[in-house]
């Protein structure tokens, strides 16, 4: 018999979790309460941008292995397997995580499930939820019903989740005694049988290992980013320095590349989430790093700003800047938590006129700061702009050439904020560019051996 699975929430993950679970061949379910949303998604609408995501998402809304709803009665009456996959944003009145979705997902399954069932929780929790949870369906489940509870954790990159669903580089099962672990390796045998490799562990370790993750990535780019302030202030090359240390096998190249910073609905969040966490449980110093980390990666955006009120003679009232990118990274529409944005807003907020233009993201920026000008294309963004600044590396960006803005913006002055422009030769094309983990002054552009302050 075909597994039928169920998907509580419908947001970035669960749509990606729903559709690619109709992929793989089972009857998939996804729950929701907006119903606005529903009726989108059963239209193969999605309200986000991912690459691959909407082609799956008519594909088998078209087959009818993938259907909407609002009702945990028909969830629990036409699913064995129940993925709560509902989202865990930060707290208004702390950095703890806010567990109320993911409460109330397990309580109205356990009103309705009758019989055997198995909760697999995917959204990101701090460690202890899970037995928590645990202890609650025993309580709660109805008599004569055998419910247990895994956790199986997400490692979605936006940009990349139905290659990260369909092909992931591993499979955490968090179990309660071994339960659930035959019936999961049922679900994922299509991934399984491309040699994916499989952890199998206690519901605590499958918690910890996603923030973790998110931690030693945090942490990785912020390392890069201290060592951007280092070589702004004494010179240096921070991308040859990146290179040089990311040959050690140790170590590794990938995200030790200097910016403005992490953003998004998952790093910031989690790291902040983790230190609540482990304060709670009485280790308030065990964690305390993270705190450097977050405060290091807000200040790239301190100094990016400061750069570019530097650039313009520390007067950035009335003058025209341009923004290219919002998001807080490429191939994603999504502007939570983005530097990017951040500083658009923070150069708008000193007098600047901001004209903006992202591939995916002006819709969703202009939701959070309708104030900017948020332009079709990169021309019209650089018209008459006494300064550019690239803060997000999607790749038109990436291809951008000195020549391609040369005739239309007031003066040739760019922040080139992801590292990822050929500054040679820019500079031969009469430009003054410059960016994270460098140093020039104004006018020749020559490499200096003084900092400029960053804003406290």
């Amino acid at each position: 018999m075909t597994l039928r699975i169920s998907v509580i929430g419908t947001g970035y993950l669960g749509a990606t979790h729903a559709a690619c679970m109709a992929e793989m061949g089972y009857e998939v379910i996804g729950l929701d309460i907006d119903k606005t949303k529903l009726d989108a998604l059963a239209a193969g609408i999605l309200p986000f941008h991912e690459p691959g995501l909407p082609e799956l998402l008519r594909k088998h809304v078209a087959s009818g292995r993938l259907r909407f709803t609002d009702s945990y009665a028909e969830v629990a009456a036409g699913a064995d397997i129940h993925f709560i996959t509902v989202g865990t944003p930060q707290r208004a009145d702390s950095q703890s995580a806010d567990m109320s979705y993911v409460d109330g997902a397990v309580d109205s399954l356990l009103e309705h499930i009758n019989g055997d069932a198995l909760i697999v929780g995917k959204s990101t929790v701090p460690v202890g939820t899970a037995r928590r949870l645990s202890e609650k369906i025993a309580q709660g489940a109805k008599a004569g019903s055998s419910i247990a509870l895994a956790w199986n954790p997400e490692f979605l990159r936006e940009g990349f989740a139905v290659q990260d669903t369909l092909r992931p580089d591993r499979l955490v099962y968090g179990l309660d005694n071994g339960r659930g672990l035959e019936l999961l390796r049922e679900v994922y045998a299509p991934v399984l049988a491309l040699d994916t490799p499989e952890v199998v562990t206690d519901l605590e370790t499958s918690e910890l290992v996603k923030v973790a993750a998110n931690a030693f990535l945090a942490t990785k780019i912020s390392f890069i980013n201290a060592f951007a302030e280092v070589t702004e202030t004494v010179g240096g090359d921070i991308k040859v320095l990146a290179d040089a240390i990311g040959y050690d096998k140790r170590i590794g190249r990938r995200f030790l590349n200097a910016g403005v910073g992490f953003g998004g609905g998952c790093l910031p969040k989690d790291i902040r989430a983790l230190q609540a966490r482990v304060s709670e449980l009485g280790l308030s110093q065990t964690m305390g790093f993270l705190a450097e980390v977050d405060q290091i990666n807000l200040r790239r955006r301190d100094r990016v700003v400061s750069l570019a009120s530097h650039m313009l003679g520390n007067e950035l009232a009335d003058k025209q800047v341009s923004v290219l990118g919002v998001t807080f990274k490429p191939n994603s529409d999504d502007v939570r938590d983005s530097p990017a944005l951040d500083i658009a807003v923070r150069l708008y907020n000193e007098g600047a006129e901001v004209s903006v233009y992202d591939p995916e993201g002006n819709a969703n920026a202009a939701g959070r700061f309708p104030r900017l000008n948020y332009v079709d294309s990169y021309t019209e963004a650089a018209k008459n702009a006494d300064l550019v600044l690239v803060l997000t590396e999607w790749d038109e960006f990436r291809e951008l050439q000195p020549a391609d803005l040369a005739s239309v913006v007031s003066q040739r002055k760019l922040i080139d904020g992801r590292n990822v422009l050929d500054r040679p030769e820019w500079r031969e094309q009469g430009w003054s560019i410059t960016g994270p983990g460098e140093y020039f002054e104004l006018g020749n552009m020559a490499p200096a051996t003084t900092a400029i302050p960053v804003q406290s």
